[in-house]
């Protein structure tokens, strides 16, 4: 037999590469194997990076830069289960990186991140894939891409899963998702909130806590308030707030319960429960600040129910507000008072704080923490707001000092609630008198330069209130209150504009202040709110009217028109007429020009324009001195001109004219001109004591402090002409024979009776003229003329029948031509059936039969036929 021979090993074949193990220290080899084909490698390669990622925040952005996220989401898709879930397992890491949610999003992978989701994943895959939604959830961009790939459904699925990280993660996403409105609509279709409550039962205290936060947000939805009560999710709240253990629970529970507190029937359940006791002695009896905040808050929500309110007062939650305000947290101070706010609405609740609540709440007022003054004002201005009682006990507690240093606040709430408790405190006079004591219209400058509009209608509105007499308005005037308050009737908001008007009426209730406001364009701005339908309201209107009611010369001038209730004063001058919108120079300014060809300016003026004071009548009885004028006419003044209506109120219509605008038996003291005497404002009364003095410096209308040493020219014959009405028809009993006698006297002065058919031979022109040059000035007053027409009389009929309580209307016409119209009881009908009949129109005649009367039936035609 032949040796044996070793047969040699066959070769491998040469198209098949030998193993090789590779280490790799460098994480961008690593990253280049991402692209490898071998299933082997990539699971090997996403593990590694997987670890490296772990370490912290510094290798996720290195992995970035090395440009692995691209190459990993491709590998979300990977057939290879191993592949799949490391690579879900990185991304559960990375997506923690705001660059890589940045990348993530524009590689639009959250479709692919959803997928693994699914019920036939496994857990470890769950896990990561929910929390890389959880991490990305927290951006809006990212928020839409989750709800738009169907991401909602799958998440709620998972509350159900066996294992906590994966429960935990989808609540947590779930939690932002459901800031965005859509998404808690659409959470409530899926029928979200039984597998939520089930999640208060974990035993992990985060998973609770995202639970009790998700059900928090959810919850401003009244169907999902209705789920959680058909799902006893009260029960499981309220054995939350009774468990000591889960104290770090209490502070979410309570805003849950908060909000299911604003449902009627939910409230209603926990009351029936002893829910709602437990709540408020929880409340009261808390040593957190943030579960005394949450309680309140609850209290202040649920009260914004009328039902809600009565069960609470029913179960004194009023002690439980008035014991929290005393808490040493600002934010329970808050909440508390914010609550106070909202029971306030309840009238037995408004009661309860007159004693309790209203002195803790001042005190509040001088808190260093804005909010805290902020919520307190807001809760006394709920409180005082159409209660006297509560305004009353505001003040007795010192309240309006600190409510003044609020107005200078740099938060707008609380400078406007400031600013409505001063309001409601002013209703009361002796409380506004205490008020305009502080300095009130300094205080209020600042708000009506606000920004804020609420600001601005609130502190209008203060001026409206506290701005009720002579010295509160000059205060205002002095602090340069009235531009803004104007400049205001220019608003575009509604409200802002209503209270404007309205403080701005309440300030033109004078003259000077009228003046003033019409200087600074009140007028003309109010003309043009009247012409808008949307714009103007009643009270644009009545402070029109009151501007130009107390400022008689502009009003004449514009209108042409006085009625018997505008009682000329001195200082009053007729311009002639003068087109809306354009502007009436003031008297001074007219008495400083040159005569000239212009229409003489009419002036009334009773009033020495001497600095010093004028022989006292004991002196010299018999003259008709400055003093005795005075006094003549100012006691008649207060028998015929109508009150004054100073108070804070709403605008009323211009009263109509009475028939004679006196009472008949005017004079000596009789019980009829006391009458007629107690309907005037008690300002009113003192302007005409002023008026009284024989040493008070009069001024003039329109001029203020800063020009004391100019006055309008004396005029004595006019000053007689008062003293001799005064003494000759005053005494006259009857109405009709005083108009005829006065028509009579007022003709005699000007030029007696003309003829129509001599009246162009008058030549009242040239006496005119030869005054003004006489005067070296347009102003002529109305006593010095002794030939005058139609105008000059009519003037002057009106001036001397305002001095004896005569009501009459000055009427201004065409072509120089004017009159006056009286109001006439006829004789022959005053015992006709069915009461009184309304008094007949008369016009005055005062050139061609003087002291004649023709009744006014057809104007036109009349009116024609009498000039």
């Amino acid at each position: 037999m032949g040796k044996k021979i070793k047969k040699e090993a066959e070769p491998p074949p040469k198209d098949v590469f030998d193993p090789l193990t590779i280490e790799s220290k460098k994480a961008a080899t690593v990253v280049l194997m991402l692209n490898s084909p071998e299933e082997e490698i990539l699971a090997k390669a996403c593990e590694a990076i997987y670890r490296f990622a772990l370490k912290g925040e510094e290798n996720k952005a290195t992995l970035l830069e090395l440009g692995a996220v691209e190459p990993l989401t491709k590998l979300l898709t990977h057939e290879d289960k191993i592949v799949r879930r490391n690579a879900t397992m990185i991304f559960g890491i990375l997506a923690s990186n705001n660059d890589v949610k940045k990348l993530l999003r524009e590689l639009d992978v959250m479709h692919s991140v959803i997928a693994q989701l699914a019920p036939e994943e496994e857990v470890v895959i769950h896990e990561f894939a929910s929390l890389c939604l959880a991490n990305m959830s927290a951006e809006y961009t990212s928020k839409v891409q989750i709800f738009e790939h169907g991401g909602l459904e799958p998440l709620i699925r998972l509350l159900s899963s066996p294992d906590p990280d994966v429960k935990k993660n989808s609540i947590e996403c779930i939690y932002n998702l459901v800031q965005d409105f859509q998404c808690r609509a659409t959470l409530h279709e899926l029928n979200a909130i039984p597998p939520i409550l089930d999640l208060l039962k974990s035993e992990y205290p985060i998973i609770q806590l995202l639970a009790l936060k998700t059900l928090g947000v959810v919850t401003y939805d009244k169907e999902s308030r209705t789920m959680l009560r058909e799902n006893q999710g009260v029960d499981q709240l309220i054995k939350i707030l009774e468990t000591k253990e889960w104290n770090d629970l209490h502070v979410e529970t309570l805003s849950v319960v908060a909000n299911c507190l604003e449902d009627m029937d939910t409230m209603v359940l926990i009351q029936q429960t002893g829910g709602l006791k437990k709540l408020l002695s929880f409340a009261e009896n808390s040593t957190i600040p943030d579960i005394q905040k949450n309680a309140a808050k609850a209290i202040s929500k649920a009260a914004s129910d009328s039902e809600n309110r009565k069960l609470f007062h029913e179960q004194e939650v009023e002690k439980c507000l008035v014991a929290l305000l005393g808490s040493e947290s600002d934010g329970t101070k808050i909440a508390a008072s914010q609550a106070i706010s909202a029971m306030s609405e309840n009238a037995g609740s408004k009661e309860f704080f007159n004693n309790q609540g209203i002195p803790q709440l001042i005190q509040l007022l001088k808190s260093d923490n804005e909010e805290v003054r902020e919520a307190a004002a807001l809760a006394l201005a709920n409180l005082t707001t159409c209660n006297p009682a509560n305004a009353n006990a505001a003040a007795e507690a010192d309240g309006i000092e600190p409510l003044i240093n609020i107005l200078s606040s740099k938060r707008d709430g609380a400078v406007a609630n400031a600013a409505t408790v001063l309001t409601n405190m002013a209703m009361q006079e002796p409380l506004r008198v205490n008020i305009q004591s502080h300095d009130i219209m300094h205080a209020l400058i600042g708000p009506l330069h606000s920004a804020n509009t609420v600001v601005q209608s609130k502190a209008a509105l203060t001026v409206a209130a506290t701005a009720c007499d002579a010295e509160a308005r000059t205060e205002l005037r002095n602090a340069g209150g009235l531009e803004p308050l104007v400049e205001l009737l220019r608003s575009k908001n509604d409200e802002v504009r209503k209270n404007a008007s309205w403080a701005v009426m309440v300030c033109a209730n004078e003259e000077l202040m009228a003046v003033e406001l019409c200087k600074l364009g009140a007028l003309d701005i109010l003309e043009e709110i009247n012409l808008s339908v949307s714009r103007k309201n009643k009270f644009s209107e009545a402070a029109h009217n009151k501007l130009l009611n107390n400022h008689l010369s502009l009003k004449y001038s514009q209108t042409g028109y006085l009625s018997s209730s505008n009682i000329i004063s001195d200082g009053f001058y007729d311009y002639g007429r003068i087109n809306p919108g354009t502007k009436l120079p003031p008297l001074k300014d007219l008495a400083f020009q040159e005569p000239s060809d212009l229409r003489a300016i009419l002036l009334v003026n009773s009033k020495s324009s001497e600095v010093s004071p004028p022989a006292s009548m004991e002196d010299k009885s018999s003259d008709v001195g400055y003093g005795r004028s005075i006094s003549s006419s100012s006691s008649l003044r207060r028998a015929s001109k109508e009150k004054t209506n100073a108070a804070f109120g709403s605008p009323t219509e211009e009263k109509s004219e009475p028939a004679s605008g006196r009472n008949t038996a005017l004079g000596k003291g009789t019980a009829k001109e006391k009458a007629s005497r107690k309907g005037r404002g008690k300002k009113e009364e003192e302007k005409v004591k002023e008026e009284e003095e024989v040493l008070a410096v009069p001024k003039l209308p329109g001029e203020g402090n800063y020009d004391k040493e100019w006055y309008p020219p004396a005029d004595s014959d006019f000053c007689v002409y008062v003293y001799e009405v005064t003494k000759s028809i005053l005494p006259i009993t009857n109405i009709k024979e005083q108009i005829e006698v006065l028509a009579k006297y007022v003709a005699e002065k000007m030029g007696g009776k003309i003829p129509k058919e001599k009246l162009h031979d008058f030549g009242w022109e040239l006496h005119i003229s030869e005054l003004k040059y006489q005067l070296k000035s347009n102003v002529v007053p109305i006593g010095q003329i002794k030939k005058g027409t139609f105008y000059h009389r009519a003037l002057l009929f009106k001036a001397l029948a305002d001095k004896i309580g005569i009501g009459c209307s000055l009427v201004r016409g065409e072509y120089g031509r004017a009159w006056n119209e009286v109001k006439l009881m006829n004789e022959s009908r005053k015992g006709a059936i069915g009461g009184l009949p309304p008094p007949e129109v008369y016009i005055v005649d005062l050139m061609f039969h003087p002291g004649g009367l023709m009744k006014l039936r057809s104007r036109d035609a009349d009116l024609y036929r009498f000039l």
